[in-house]
């Protein structure tokens, strides 16, 4: 599954580009203490971990305090997995459905929504799995209306869009070229690596080995000496604590799946599977299109998404999510590939007509040519007071208006109050803070949040540990779902003011600006230059009802 914005491959790989035979790159340092599986709700006064606090709120404030509501989390994601085991008792339920008798008994336009909907799936029950990215919509688009002409053969009314076309053919020819060259990078990766594997595991007996293992491998075999060497090339230049030979070369498949769904549908001008969904794509006044079941073919990046925000607390089982008195509502309408700005705009709209107080965004592109009628959708939810989320993305960039969608600024004027953007941090106070992915903006994100080898729930009832600023934004959803059971008189507004004047602010000063070999100011990568802290937030809501 996508993780839309960028993939976590970048930081399994921090940067490094593997040749079989050759790398180059640098070395990754790890942390000397473990990290622990719940990092993300530890304090980073009490526990020596940058994560939200939410223990501690739980423990020194509302210990003998009663939630006063359930709140309810839109995620809009790839689907979820609603029978994960740490999740029962915490998805939506829309009391108004009579589950599988095919009626609207509620009347909102779509039959049988009893935990959400599917904005990308058939009427007979099918799915939009892989599609395009926007850009290369945007490129065919235009290259129909333009093609090979040149500029002064465009009338002038035509020249603005004449020269966003000519940025969006030169961007769109990059990008088909490397993802076809990430392809085979990771595929020859994939396949070196796992004979180089194999061929250790027959040699030694073994099923599995680690990096420290590799000094008792002793042998005269030249092909197998040197196989010795590339494992300890490879276990050095992995960002992860002590893997194992198979937990990283389960990566690189994953990886190589990635980049093949890159190569053959992302940049692919004549894969189009909109057909199944059978409306039309360009009509934005089409609500009522897709299927009942949000759970979607591949639900793995939903799945874990809402195990961060709700998974059951104190049940001894995966892990404890932020907030305890929560229901996840499933909306799918994110691809393997880029959502379309009409899904979104329905999503949104889906989200606060059925009820829920905070909407979950952890995707994004870079196009966005229904921008228009996404801030009409965002404004919907302003007006009635719903806190919108977005992750702020993986690929390292400084962000604006112009090159990160969707976004709180609308097209033609104004942006929305409320609505937060959140960057990704790491677990240690240190030059490395600030996720090496994440982008960033003083003024266009609004804090930082643990993004970073987050544990949570995946398909199956499975758990895994995954990156991306699409983890840090449920966490910041699921703090402000811990201040809505709460303190439920709370305006969305009035939650984004909190979560943004409460942020625990490092200790560092200076900080690795993400994808650069230089150094920065940590406030400068956010407009609060901070951590989102429940327990600072807690503080503060409780002296506000005071």
């Amino acid at each position: 599954m996508k993780i839309h914005l960028k993939h976590h491959f970048y930081t399994l790989f921090m940067g490094i580009f593997f040749f079989v035979g050759t790398s180059f790159g640098f070395v990754v340092e790890r942390d000397s203490i473990k990290t622990p599986d719940n990092w993300f709700l530890l304090d980073p006064l009490e526990d020596g971990f940058m994560g939200t606090g939410t223990e501690k709120a739980y423990d020194l404030i509302l210990k003998d305090k009663s939630p006063k509501q359930t709140v309810i989390v839109a995620v809009i994601d790839s689907g979820i997995d609603l029978d994960h085991e740490d999740l029962e008792g915490k998805i939506w339920v829309n009391e108004g459905e009579i589950p599988g008798n095919g009626i609207d008994d509620d009347g909102n336009g779509y039959v049988d929504d009893v935990n959400g909907w599917n904005f990308i799936g058939g009427p007979d029950g099918s799915h939009v799995d892989a599609d395009s990215h926007e850009l290369t919509r945007e490129f065919i688009r235009l290259k129909a209306r333009y093609g090979e002409m040149e500029q002064d053969e465009v009338k002038r009314r035509n020249r603005e869009e004449f020269a966003y076309w000519k940025r969006v053919k030169a961007n769109f020819e990059e990008s088909q070229k490397e993802a076809e060259m990430n392809f085979n990078m990771y595929s020859n990766m994939s396949k070196g690596f796992s004979g180089m594997a194999e061929l250790l595991k027959e040699k030694f007996d073994l099923d599995n080995f680690r990096k420290a293992d590799l000094k008792d491998f002793d042998t005269s075999d030249e092909k197998v000496a040197s196989a010795v060497d590339m494992m300890n090339q490879l276990f050095s230049m992995v960002n992860l604590q002590d893997p194992g030979i198979n937990e990283i070369l389960e990566m690189l498949k994953e990886a190589v799946e990635h980049y093949k769904v890159q190569a053959e549908y992302a940049y692919n001008t004549d894969f189009d599977p909109r057909d199944i969904v059978g409306d039309d794509p360009d009509d934005y006044t089409e609500k009522y299109y897709g299927n009942n079941d949000p759970t979607g073919p591949d639900p793995s990046h939903g799945t874990h998404v809402a195990g961060i925000i709700a998974a059951k607390r104190g049940n001894n089982i995966g892990v404890d999510g932020i907030a305890e008195h929560v229901l996840i509502m499933a909306i799918r309408a994110v691809p393997n590939g880029d959502e379309r700005d009409k899904d979104i705009a329905n999503a949104i709209r889906y989200a606060v007509d059925n009820g829920a107080h905070i909407i979950n965004m952890s995707f994004g592109k870079s196009y966005s040519p229904g921008k228009k009628q996404v801030d009409k959708a965002v404004k919907y939810a302003a007006r009635k007071g719903v806190l919108l989320i977005h992750a702020a993305g993986n690929s390292a960039k400084e962000i604006n208006p112009d090159n990160n969608f969707p976004n709180r600024w609308y097209e033609r004027r104004g942006e929305s109050n409320s609505w937060l953007e959140v960057g990704a941090s790491s677990s240690l106070d240190g030059e490395n803070l600030p996720a090496d992915f994440s982008n960033f903006s003083k003024e266009r994100v609004d804090l930082f949040a643990p993004g970073v080898d987050i544990y949570s729930t995946v398909p199956g009832s499975e758990y895994k540990s995954n990156s991306g600023t699409s983890m840090a934004a449920p966490t910041v959803s699921g703090v402000a779902a811990l201040l809505l059971a709460y303190y439920p008189d709370l305006k969305a507004k009035e939650v984004r003011s909190i979560l943004r004047s409460s942020v625990y602010k490092p200790e560092v000063v200076e900080v690795n600006l993400p994808g650069e070999e230089k150094t920065t100011r940590f406030d400068e990568l956010s407009g609060t230059g901070g951590l989102v802290n429940a327990y600072q937030a807690v503080q503060m809501a409780e002296s506000m009802e005071k």
